[in-house]
Protein backbone atom coordinates (compact mmCIF):
# COMPACT_ATOMS: atom_id res chain seq x y z
CA UNK A 1 0.00 0.00 0.00
CA UNK A 2 1.43 3.34 -0.84
CA UNK A 3 0.99 6.61 0.85
CA UNK A 4 -1.98 8.72 -0.53
CA UNK A 5 -1.12 12.84 -0.98
CA UNK A 6 -2.55 13.93 2.59
CA UNK A 7 -0.91 10.57 4.65
CA UNK A 8 2.67 12.43 5.46
CA UNK A 9 0.82 15.62 6.45
CA UNK A 10 -1.85 14.22 8.50
CA UNK A 11 0.87 11.61 10.52
CA UNK A 12 3.43 14.61 10.98
CA UNK A 13 0.48 16.57 12.68
CA UNK A 14 -0.94 13.55 14.67
CA UNK A 15 2.76 13.33 15.70
CA UNK A 16 3.28 17.10 16.80
CA UNK A 17 0.24 16.92 19.07
CA UNK A 18 1.12 13.88 20.43
CA UNK A 19 4.47 15.15 21.47
CA UNK A 20 3.19 18.57 22.64
CA UNK A 21 0.75 16.22 25.17
CA UNK A 22 3.54 13.79 26.12
CA UNK A 23 1.49 11.06 24.63
CA UNK A 24 3.48 7.64 23.74
CA UNK A 25 2.46 5.31 21.15
CA UNK A 26 1.34 3.17 23.66
CA UNK A 27 -1.27 5.01 25.30
CA UNK A 28 -2.06 6.21 22.14
CA UNK A 29 -2.88 2.51 20.71
CA UNK A 30 -4.44 1.43 23.41
CA UNK A 31 -7.05 4.13 23.56
CA UNK A 32 -7.27 3.67 19.42
CA UNK A 33 -8.00 -0.16 19.87
CA UNK A 34 -10.35 0.40 22.81
CA UNK A 35 -12.72 2.60 19.91
CA UNK A 36 -12.45 -0.02 17.42
CA UNK A 37 -8.91 0.52 15.92
CA UNK A 38 -7.76 -3.05 14.27
CA UNK A 39 -3.73 -1.69 13.21
CA UNK A 40 -1.39 -3.20 15.58
CA UNK A 41 0.86 -1.60 17.98
CA UNK A 42 3.71 -1.89 16.23
CA UNK A 43 2.26 -1.17 13.24
CA UNK A 44 0.84 2.14 14.46
CA UNK A 45 4.78 2.82 15.70
CA UNK A 46 5.99 2.27 12.31
CA UNK A 47 3.43 4.60 11.06
CA UNK A 48 4.02 7.19 13.24
CA UNK A 49 7.43 7.08 11.95
CA UNK A 50 6.80 7.19 8.68
CA UNK A 51 7.86 3.56 7.98
CA UNK A 52 4.30 2.22 7.28
CA UNK A 53 1.04 3.34 5.58
CA UNK A 54 -2.08 2.80 7.05
CA UNK A 55 -5.80 2.83 5.33
CA UNK A 56 -7.62 6.41 6.16
CA UNK A 57 -9.80 5.01 8.05
CA UNK A 58 -7.47 3.74 10.61
CA UNK A 59 -5.60 6.97 10.48
CA UNK A 60 -8.91 8.88 11.38
CA UNK A 61 -9.12 6.75 14.65
CA UNK A 62 -5.59 7.33 15.49
CA UNK A 63 -6.79 11.31 14.77
CA UNK A 64 -10.18 10.64 17.18
CA UNK A 65 -8.34 8.34 19.93
CA UNK A 66 -5.55 11.27 19.95
CA UNK A 67 -7.98 13.79 20.25
CA UNK A 68 -10.01 12.05 23.09
CA UNK A 69 -6.68 11.95 24.99
CA UNK A 70 -5.98 15.75 24.37
CA UNK A 71 -8.86 16.91 25.61
CA UNK A 72 -6.95 16.47 29.22
CA UNK A 73 -4.34 18.76 28.34
CA UNK A 74 -5.80 22.37 27.73
CA UNK A 75 -4.32 24.51 24.33
CA UNK A 76 -1.58 22.81 22.03
CA UNK A 77 -2.33 21.34 18.34
CA UNK A 78 -5.19 18.63 17.48
CA UNK A 79 -4.73 15.39 15.48
CA UNK A 80 -6.34 16.93 11.54
CA UNK A 81 -8.76 14.14 10.29
CA UNK A 82 -8.41 13.23 6.86
CA UNK A 83 -11.33 15.40 5.74
CA UNK A 84 -9.76 18.25 7.28
CA UNK A 85 -6.40 18.47 4.82
CA UNK A 86 -5.98 20.96 2.84
CA UNK A 87 -7.07 19.80 -1.06
CA UNK A 88 -9.18 16.72 0.31
CA UNK A 89 -12.59 18.35 -1.21
CA UNK A 90 -12.73 14.78 -2.90
CA UNK A 91 -15.15 14.17 -0.55
CA UNK A 92 -17.71 16.74 -0.38
CA UNK A 93 -20.73 15.88 -2.81
CA UNK A 94 -21.40 19.57 -3.00
CA UNK A 95 -17.84 20.50 -3.91
CA UNK A 96 -18.56 19.75 -7.78
CA UNK A 97 -22.31 20.84 -7.89
CA UNK A 98 -20.67 23.84 -10.12
CA UNK A 99 -21.07 21.06 -13.42
CA UNK A 100 -22.76 22.95 -16.05
CA UNK A 101 -23.60 19.69 -18.10
CA UNK A 102 -27.34 18.46 -17.70
CA UNK A 103 -28.41 16.00 -15.49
Amino acid sequence: MGFDINEPEQRRRLQTALDAARINTGNLWLYYFSIGGSVGEYEVEAYLQGMLSIPELERDLLAMAANELLNNHSGGPRAPFSDELPGNDSRDPEAHDDDPSPS
